[in-house]
C-alpha cells in the first residue's frame, strides 16, 4: 500500500479504522501522517445509508473516537469540528473494506449501501470521485458477487500476491 503510486500521489485519503476481521489499517494511518497527507475516517448513520469521512488530527487522535454498536471507532454525532472531505477539497483515495470481492471490481460490503451512496456524492463534488482501493486477503477474492444496479465498483483490489 505504502509504495503504491496512487497512494504515493495523493494528498487527501479516506481510510476505514479496521475490524478484527479485517485487514489492520493502523500502520496504513500513521504512514498518512507520517508523509503529511491528510487522513479522513467514516462516521456512519445509524438506521440509513449515510456515511460522512470526517479528518482525523492525528493517529493519536483515533484514542478520543467513540466505539459503535458494531464495535467501530468513529467520531461522535455531536462532533461537529471535523471537517468533512465533500465540504472541503473532496478526495482522492478511499480505501475500502468489504466481504468479498470478485475480478472484476465487484465488492461485497455488510449490506447498507454506505460507500455506494458516499462514492455518489463524490461524483457530485467538483473534485470528482476518487481513486478506491479495496483490501482484502486472498481468501475473499471470489469468482462473482453478488451485485445491485447502485453498486459502484472499485478501481482495484489489493491483496496478498495481487
Amino acid at each position: 500500500v505504502i509504495g503504491h503510486p496512487k497512494y504515493q500521489d495523493s494528498k487527501r485519503i479516506a481510510i476505514f479504522l479496521s475490524m478484527p476481521d479485517e485487514i489492520q489499517t493502523e500502520e496504513i494511518i500513521k504512514d498518512i501522517f507520517k508523509q503529511g497527507k491528510e487522513c479522513f475516517i467514516p462516521r456512519y448513520k445509524p438506521q440509513s445509508n449515510h456515511m460522512d469521512m470526517l479528518k482525523l488530527s492525528s493517529a493519536e487522535d483515533i484514542s478520543s473516537l467513540t466505539l459503535t454498536s458494531w464495535n467501530i471507532l468513529q467520531p461522535s454525532d455531536d462532533d461537529s469540528a471535523r471537517e468533512e472531505a465533500l465540504s472541503g477539497g473532496g478526495l482522492d483515495l478511499i480505501f475500502m473494506p468489504g466481504l468479498g470481492f470478485d475480478k472484476k471490481g465487484n465488492r461485497l460490503g455488510r449490506g447498507k449501501g454506505y460507500y455506494d451512496t458516499y462514492l455518489e456524492r463524490c461524483m457530485k463534488h467538483p473534485s470528482g470521485k476518487p481513486y478506491t482501493i479495496a483490501l482484502a486477503f486472498r481468501e475473499q477474492i471470489c469468482e462473482s458477487v453478488p451485485v445491485a444496479e447502485n453498486d459502484v465498483q472499485v478501481d482495484e483490489i489489493l491483496y496478498e500476491d495481487s
